[in-house]
């Protein structure tokens, strides 16, 4: 996705611009999110539920090492 960055702050990389990778179970994105952190990722948002955008939208932020954004979602119902 490519957008204002929601920080308000200048687009940078990193910042306005997210990698979204989809997750076949709740458990996966856990998983990845555990993973992320312990290679050296930053908490951008825990795994959760995301009802803002919709009902069944569990989803985890991260940055890399190197500072860009991504996101783990898995969309199916519990």
């Amino acid at each position: 996705m490519i957008g204002r960055p929601f920080d308000q702050e200048a687009h940078r990389p990193g910042n306005g611009q997210m990698f979204a990778l989809l997750a076949p179970s709740r458990e996966a994105v856990r998983a990845a999110y555990a993973s992320a952190l312990a290679h050296g990722g930053t908490c951008e948002g825990p795994p959760g539920l995301r009802p803002q955008y919709h009902a069944d939208y569990y989803g985890a932020y991260f940055r890399d090492p190197d500072g860009n954004e991504l996101c783990v979602v898995c969309q199916a119902p519990a």
